[in-house]
């Protein structure tokens, strides 16, 4: 029986961890969990109430995508690629090179998530979810939002054009945390990908990637993708 992974479609780093395990093939099932319900069966899984949890067949269930995938690094990916020659390391290079990846990680899953995700799901989905009734957006939060979405878009662009890969020179979770926190916000329409050409080069790198599809695939009720969305050619 494959792990289960207990996720929400548009949370950033449930998509970075699908995106890492379809990468290299590893099998999960997949459960549905609405962020915004706070169940009690979910909170003792996760008493910190926040996705992805992954839980495996012998009891072992590991909470958020620094710990999974830490462990995938170490612990998954090393037996699935035995057989034949795999894929890169999920966290590739020497020390000094894990290091800034990791530091990358953070600040995709940390501060990009803070400032600029989290709140666009916050106002844009899960305020219309509410079982007191929705409530529309705060114009004042967008803005903010909006904001700090160009200066996380910038220094992307930064990344991706002095960089063969955000991370450095090969592939790495970092560009999974950074595509899954972008394809959120694409998602929601909020990205001006006119203005950010290298940013829009380097995702579309990212998005070919079959590993990618089923992400092109979700839907949430009552928020439906720009059309571009999905569009490989966007």
């Amino acid at each position: 029986m494959p792990p289960r992974l207990t996720q929400y479609r548009l949370c950033p780093r449930s998509r970075s961890i699908r995106l890492a395990l379809a990468e290299y093939a590893v099998e999960v099932q997949l459960l549905d969990e609405n962020p915004w319900e706070w169940r009690q069966s979910f909170l003792a899984k996760n008493p910190a109430g926040e996705m992805p949890v992954l839980e495996f067949e012998n009891g072992l269930t590991l909470c958020g995508a620094y710990s999974i995938s830490e462990f995938v690094a170490e612990e998954v990916l090393p037996s699935a690629t035995t057989i034949a020659p795999g894929p890169p390391p999920l966290i590739p290079g020497n020390r000094e090179d894990r290091a800034e990846i990791r530091r990358l990680i953070d600040w995709y899953h940390g501060k990009f998530d803070r400032e600029v995700t989290r709140e666009l799901l916050i106002e844009k989905v899960y305020s219309s979810m509410r079982p007191s009734g929705p409530v529309a957006p705060d114009p004042g939060v967008l803005r903010a939002v909006r904001a700090n979405l160009k200066y996380h878009l910038s220094y992307t662009g930064y990344l991706a054009d002095t960089r063969r890969w955000i991370g450095g020179d090969e592939l790495s979770f970092a560009d999974f945390a950074a595509a899954a926190q972008i394809s959120t916000v694409d998602y929601l329409g909020e990205i001006p990908w006119n203005d950010y050409p290298t940013v829009k080069v380097w995702y579309q790198r990212m998005k070919s990637r079959p590993s990618f599809r089923a992400l092109l695939g979700d839907r949430v009720p009552g928020t439906a993708p720009p059309l571009a969305y999905s569009d490989l050619d966007f």
